[in-house]
């Protein structure tokens, strides 16, 4: 297999950049951009480590962050499976993205800055969900913010399908590792199980 490891060879390749797609970009929340993310009830954080990179999406009953002023945006950490790879690196290297999507809309908003984590009261307790609380906001320092053009959703016609019919359930991920796991039960009881663990 032939590769390409080369920037100048890359660049060549594909040619010069869209003049918008470099003017599009601003270091800080626009009103146009803020209006953007508030609608925003869905996103992936994307972060990176010593072990690599994880990304992970991110959902709320609203907006899923909350827009502090033009350069600073609070993400709650909602409860989750606890992994916490992502908040992992952000602990030890504080490079994040975060990419917008609203359902029916063709462009997707990106966010590419620095994090911080804070479990301090005064500002999880501003977040309240069903009486939780978040344990930690990531509190993140945008560098860069800008809409991906609306080719890949177009091409993949995103809002317009649904390809779920035959995919393999959460519990049949898990049994194809665990030959003991009782697929049925957990598949059948996931969505009870989520309904008391979302916030």
């Amino acid at each position: 297999m032939k590769t390409v490891d080369d920037v100048a060879a890359l660049e060549a390749l594909y040619g010069a950049p869209v003049p918008a797609a470099l003017t599009k970009v601003t270091q800080k929340i626009t009103p146009l951009y803020r209006k953007w993310i508030e609608t925003s009830r869905f996103l992936i954080l994307s972060t990176v480590g010593p072990e690599g990179t994880d990304a992970s999406p991110r959902g709320d009953d609203g907006p899923v962050v909350r827009i502090i002023d033009d350069r600073t945006i609070w993400l709650p950490d909602w409860r989750g499976n606890n992994r916490i790879d992502n908040l992992r690196n952000i602990v030890r290297d504080g490079r994040v993205s975060l990419m917008f999507m609203v359902p029916g809309a063709l462009n997707v908003v990106r966010v590419n800055g620095r994090a911080v984590l804070s479990d301090d009261p005064t500002l999880t307790d501003t977040f309240e969900q069903r009486g939780r609380h978040p344990k930690t906001i990531i509190v993140i320092r945008p560098d860069e913010v800008y809409f991906q053009c609306a080719k890949a959703l177009m091409r993949s016609d995103l809002w317009n399908r649904n390809d779920a019919e035959g995919l393999p359930t959460a519990g049949q991920f898990v049994k194809e590792r665990d030959a003991a796991f009782d697929t049925e039960s957990y598949d059948s009881g996931y969505p009870d199980y989520a309904k008391g663990r979302l916030w």
